[in-house]
């Protein structure tokens, strides 16, 4: 139930009192003044009141036989749809604790018996006016906000184009359809999301990892652009020689991503591409290169990029190799576990991977 925006005299003020005398007085103020009253003698009748209809201001009396006032202003401010109307107390006596206490539980003022109509209406009009200004306030924030997230979104879009492009240039060569850098970035989302579920890893996974790690996947294998195509597309077996060249790829690709990061050292993407470039040959019991990592030495997104970049090889036809299926490719990575890849991450790849792009 929307509560609308208050303009001009149009607000409904709901008073809650159980004593008659006070309530018909109150009313008859609120009336004179051009607003809607709707008096109740109970908490009880409040609640139904403002079931059927949201008020824009509460004047509620803090001596009441069923619940005070006190105890039914915490409600009201602990529940969504009504914690932002403004409550002004009514009271007889109230000493400095006790109003302490009120605007402790989000009363905006106090309004002492006997009433006096101007002073009553002051306080209204005045709250009124601030509820207002909170109002247009909030829905300027709303427009904002959204005006914000049109324009994030779009320079995320023109990033992965950008991201998509750049990791291009190294992987047109030896996969021509492009498959590779598709299914890599949605395999590490996918992985890493399964990952945020498990008590092992929810610590070490946000929602902007896993955004990240999308966009970051692909730059991967960026270092290849410096290989020849005389090594890179050979179709027979690599001599020592070429393997060596070939390695490289991970430090070539790590440093050209630095130079990028440094240009820009809030960039958390680029730093994290920069580790998934440098250590995704790197293997948990540490025989992997360039630097020879073990197990959680190695970023965790280096260790999710080589699941995936191996999963893919496998399942994809190269010019060296035919594609193997979904559980042949299953079966050599499981092998793996504990020896090239991250057992925990193995573990859970195992129960979604169904879900794995091929």
């Amino acid at each position: 139930m929307s509560m609308g925006e208050v303009s001009g005299q149009d607000a409904n003020i709901l008073i809650v009192d159980d004593v008659r005398a006070n309530l018909v007085a109150l009313t008859e103020m609120v009336r004179k003044a051009g607003f809607l009253a709707r008096p109740v003698t109970s908490v009880e009748q409040a609640m139904k009141a403002i079931d059927t209809l949201l008020p824009h201001l509460i004047l509620l009396d803090v001596t009441m036989p069923d619940m005070d006032g006190f105890e039914y202003c915490a409600m009201l401010k602990k529940d969504v749809r009504t914690r932002a109307i403004p409550v002004i107390f009514i009271t007889g006596l109230a000493s400095t604790q006790d109003k302490i206490r009120g605007f402790h539980l989000g009363a905006v003022d106090f309004i002492m018996k006997p009433f006096e109509q101007e002073e009553v209406m002051m306080r209204i009009n005045n709250h009124l006016k601030n509820y207002r200004m909170q109002q247009e306030l909030e829905i300027y924030n709303k427009r904002l906000y959204k005006l914000i997230q049109d324009q994030m979104n779009k320079i995320t879009e023109q990033h992965k184009t950008i991201v998509y492009a750049l990791a291009k240039l190294s992987e047109a060569r030896d996969d021509g359809a492009g498959r590779h850098l598709k299914n890599i970035g949605q395999n590490c989302r996918i992985i890493a999301m399964s990952l945020q579920l498990s008590p092992k890893f929810e610590k070490q996974i946000d929602n902007e990892f896993v955004d990240m790690i999308e966009m970051a996947a692909p730059l991967h294998d960026i270092g290849k652009i410096a290989i020849s195509d005389r090594i890179l597309l050979k179709p027979g077996s690599l001599t020592p020689e070429e393997r060596a060249i070939i390695e490289t790829h991970a430090e070539i690709g790590a440093k050209t991503l630095q130079e990028i990061a440094d240009l820009n050292s809030e960039n958390q993407m680029m730093a994290m591409a920069v580790d998934i470039a440098y250590y995704h040959h790197e293997r948990w019991d540490g025989t992997g290169y360039p630097k020879g990592l073990k197990g959680t030495e190695i970023p965790l997104a280096a260790r999710i990029m080589a699941l995936v970049d191996v999963y893919d090889s496998l399942v994809s036809e190269r010019c060296y190799k035919p594609a193997y299926s979904h559980e042949e490719s299953m079966r050599i990575i499981l092998a793996e576990s504990g020896k090239m890849f991250d057992p925990d991450i193995v573990e859970i790849v195992e129960k979604i991977q169904r879900q794995l792009k091929r």
